[in-house]
């Protein structure tokens, strides 16, 4: 006959079990000196029952005072786990170990929290610029069947995106785009445009898996050599933000999730947390900033207009640059109408380019600015490099930097015009590098 396997203790029964085991040598002692004195049957037998029940009481209070916070821990990771970040757990007390704990479970969740509604606003501002350009976009997976495509997209095959979805390339007139070189040009027939086409390929990753990135721009329509340019690099910029935050946001968030679903957590869960966490900031937040930045550039509001003390806009943007000291000589203090935060936009970003500019050299920056009768101007020199060209300054998308958009100086002369004022970037006429004029009316 064999033997039934014992079942391990639960830990709450153990816990129980320590309780019990702690208290019974003072327990077999009181009821030695009780039941070996001269007392009474009925007081003996009275006090016995007093002790075994506040003994079993006392023993049952323990394991709930574990078990408790422990069940609570439990759902807090299992929300987690299924993505629900709302759920907090209540009472918990920095002076207490436990409730460190607990605390810190609920800072996680609320992070956790954060950091999804930020790539989920990331990704759906992508999808809105997507819809909104005018030009074709599509993504096709490695058997060469459509993923996504745009408004663009619909409108140039004459179908509803629910149509297109899952067709193959050739089937719907697009396999010759996904061969040969890129960019080039090519004269197709579609069934919602007829003429010359301008063909850009990416490879860009979904879940690990490589997709082709096509953008198709109609290049029949007279435009300048600038702008045509600027939608050709449009693919690649999108393409390497995408490849760039979305791939290690979505790796992270899956290592998290299995973190957390560990039991028992590794000692170190929380050190892996916080930098996998880290990691998914920085991402989503570069990612919402680049995004942001295009659709400011494409539909930048109208200022709203109300007082600005220029001194201290100007001071409060250069105390958000901290890589070099900024030199600053003060015109006279004076409050104009602008726009606050669109004018402080525009000084980081000019202050930003010099400084990039004076790092290059080991130079200096300065700012300052100076009134007269009908403007005030703004000056922010380098010593840099310099210009070799000024053409391709306000070109959407052209940028010399490595790690560039090409959005800063169009978004800043933007917001200039819409104050009624200017902006002008040219080289020093003495010394080296160059200096960013902005005029705004008084």
């Amino acid at each position: 006959m064999r033997l039934a396997k014992l079942r391990p203790l639960r830990h709450e029964h153990r816990i129980l079990l320590l309780v019990i085991l702690a208290a019974l040598p003072a327990a077999v002692v009181a009821l030695v000196v009780l039941w070996s004195g001269d007392f009474t049957p009925k007081v003996q037998w009275t006090l016995t029952a007093a002790i075994a029940l506040g003994w079993w009481g006392f023993a049952l209070a323990a394991q709930e005072r574990v078990q408790r916070p422990l069940q609570t821990l439990s759902n807090l990771l299992a929300a987690l786990r299924e993505g629900d970040y709302s759920i907090r757990a209540r009472g918990a007390r920095r002076d207490d170990a436990l409730g460190e704990l607990i605390i810190e479970v609920n800072a996680l969740g609320k992070t956790l929290r954060q950091q999804r509604l930020g790539a989920v606003e990331a990704t759906a501002l992508l999808h809105t610029v997507m819809s909104e350009i005018d030009v074709a976009i599509f993504t096709f997976d490695g058997e060469q069947r459509l993923g996504l495509t745009n408004r663009a997209g619909e409108r140039l095959l004459a179908q509803p995106a629910e149509r297109l979805l899952g067709r193959g390339a050739a089937e719907l007139g697009l396999a010759e785009c996904l061969e040969g070189e890129t960019p080039r040009t090519v004269q197709m027939v579609f069934p919602g445009g007829i003429g010359r086409w301008g063909v850009t390929r990416s490879i860009i990753r979904e879940e690990g898996r490589p997709h082709q990135l096509l953008v198709l721009s109609d290049l029949s329509r007279a435009l300048r050599e600038e702008e045509r340019q600027a939608w050709q690099r449009l693919l690649r910029v999108l393409g390497h933000e995408l490849n760039n935050s979305l791939a290690p946001i979505r790796s992270i968030a899956g290592s998290l999730e299995s973190l957390v679903t560990r039991t028992p957590l590794p000692e170190d869960w929380q050190e892996d947390a916080q930098r996998g966490l880290a990691v998914i900031r920085s991402r989503a937040e570069t990612l919402t900033r680049f995004m942001e930045a295009y659709s400011r550039l494409a539909r930048l509001p109208q200022p709203k207009m109300q007082p600005v003390d220029l001194g201290a806009c100007v001071r409060r943007v250069l105390s958000l640059e901290t890589r070099i000291p900024i030199g600053l000589q003060p015109g006279p203090e004076l409050v104009i109408q602008a726009d606050g935060d669109q004018l402080e936009q525009l000084l980081i970003n000019l202050l930003r380019n010099a400084v990039d500019a004076a790092l290059e050299t080991h130079g200096g920056v300065a700012v300052r600015w100076r009134q007269t009768p009908a403007y005030v101007e703004v000056v922010v020199e380098d010593e840099g490099p310099g210009l070799s060209s000024t053409a391709n300054l306000f070109v959407p998308f052209f940028t010399t930097k490595p790690g560039g958009s090409g959005i800063g100086l169009v978004l800043s002369r933007q917001i200039a015009e819409a104050h009624g004022g200017t902006l002008l970037l040219q080289n020093r006429a003495t010394g080296r590098g160059c200096e960013a004029l902005l005029r705004l009316p008084l």
